[in-house]
């Protein structure tokens, strides 16, 4: 009989899962066979070239890798893979677990598994939430889900899978889902951001959720109190709107909501997100159409929200991480940014509800995504082909 992966139950299964001659977990790679994505590539355990402040370690090396993180009162970080497989890695031994029972995805363009965020209370109650896009009527859009995560010696499956919130309209085209997650501090409300599907106008829609973030409660419902519920026509769970594709989504530490957001022809946002706000998409933004084809700018008094920062050319922001720990204590309260088109790591100096671009690292890859390990060092997944593992630790 399985058991969750709360705290009362981690140290047996951890040791059951260590000792297993059968079904084995998959090992880790050695990190010095693990090939680097360029002849400049990041190197272990010296700084990486340029004068960074933190060295860089190969770790591991997945499929097509999309998001990653690491589970509260266990050793574990669980890694999606845009085809469909979750696995849980021991952060201790490098050993893996494919947990089945994932749904059923559509793998194709930008869509197939997104997000893995674990609940609030995941070490007493095991829960944790998916993303992922899915068939339906009307064609392909995205979903969220929970269940509880049960491990059996060297398995791991989910238990009651549900899903709790459905992208509106579902429609054609694999691109744009977003689908990120991101729980509020406190723990009451959960956040989808919602990509227009590159349909544009739906951004300026009330009536879908597409180019929206949306605010739930954790069982997926509408939060009381969204801005919309009492407007005639409007979808009751949207918290913002006019957005394109929100692919990072966190709070800092004192509860403001931050997203970055790929713009189209250059016009990649950082943005402060506020209840009731309209961010432009399409009628504004500091990019402009692929071909060339002009987009008003944000101007004071177009009664759109501008974005706090942005980069044109685009970098591509994938990703969204504000760093909370003390291993690198001088980036305490900044934001990190994995940047696809840049191949960079970008540090933004958060000051209140101001934003600076303060460093932008090559690292030669395309960089999917950014998490914070339980020491406080900084974990990278590179985006396929590579998908590579990457820990960061202060150089020296």
């Amino acid at each position: 009989m399985g058991r969750p992966l709360a705290s009362a139950a981690l140290a047996a299964a951890l040791a059951t899962l260590s000792a297993c001659t059968g079904s084995a977990p998959t090992p880790a790679p050695n990190p010095a066979s693990i090939p680097a994505s360029s002849p400049s590539a990041l190197s272990s355990p010296a700084p990486a070239p340029g004068g960074r402040p933190f060295a860089v370690t190969a770790q591991d090396q997945f499929g097509d890798p999309w998001a990653m993180s690491f589970l509260p009162g266990t050793r574990w970080l669980a890694v999606t893979e845009r085809t469909g497989t979750l696995w849980l890695r021991d952060q201790d031994t490098g050993a893996r677990v494919e947990v089945t029972g994932v749904p059923a995805v559509v793998a194709a363009g930008q869509g197939g598994l997104g997000d893995v965020v674990p609940a609030p209370g995941f070490a007493e109650n095991g829960l944790l939430y998916l993303s992922w896009a899915e068939r339906g009527d009307g064609g392909v859009g995205a979903a969220v889900g929970r269940a509880r995560l049960v491990a059996d010696g060297a398995t791991a499956h989910l238990e009651g899978l549900s899903v709790i919130w459905r992208q509106a309209p579902k429609t054609d085209g694999s691109g744009h889902f977003s689908h990120r997650i991101a729980f509020s501090p406190d723990g009451a409300h959960l956040f989808v951001s919602s990509g227009d599907r590159q349909k544009m106008e739906p951004a300026q829609d009330l009536g879908t959720t597409l180019g929206t973030i949306v605010r739930l409660t954790p069982e997926g419902a509408p939060a009381p109190g969204n801005p919309f519920a009492d407007r005639g026509g409007a979808a009751a769970e949207i918290w913002s709107y006019g957005h394109r594709n929100p692919l990072g989504l966190a709070f800092d530490t004192d509860g403001r909501l931050w997203s970055t957001e790929m713009g189209p022809q250059g016009g990649d946002e950082l943005n402060l997100i506020t209840p009731g706000a309209n961010y432009g998409w399409p009628r504004a933004s500091q990019g402009s159409h692929y071909g060339g084809r002009a987009i008003p700018d944000h101007a004071a008094g177009d009664g759109f929200i501008a974005p706090v920062a942005w980069w044109n050319p685009s970098v591509s922001p994938g990703s969204l991480l504000i760093y909370s720990g003390d291993r690198f204590p001088a980036w305490t309260g900044d934001a990190f940014v994995g940047a696809l088109s840049g191949r960079a790591l970008i540090r933004i100096d958060l000051d209140g509800e101001r934003a600076t671009i303060a460093d932008t690292w090559d690292l030669a890859a395309r960089i999917r995504a950014v998490a914070q390990a339980p020491d406080g060092s900084l974990w990278l997944l590179e985006d396929a082909p590579s998908g590579r593992l990457l820990r960061l630790d202060p150089a020296g």
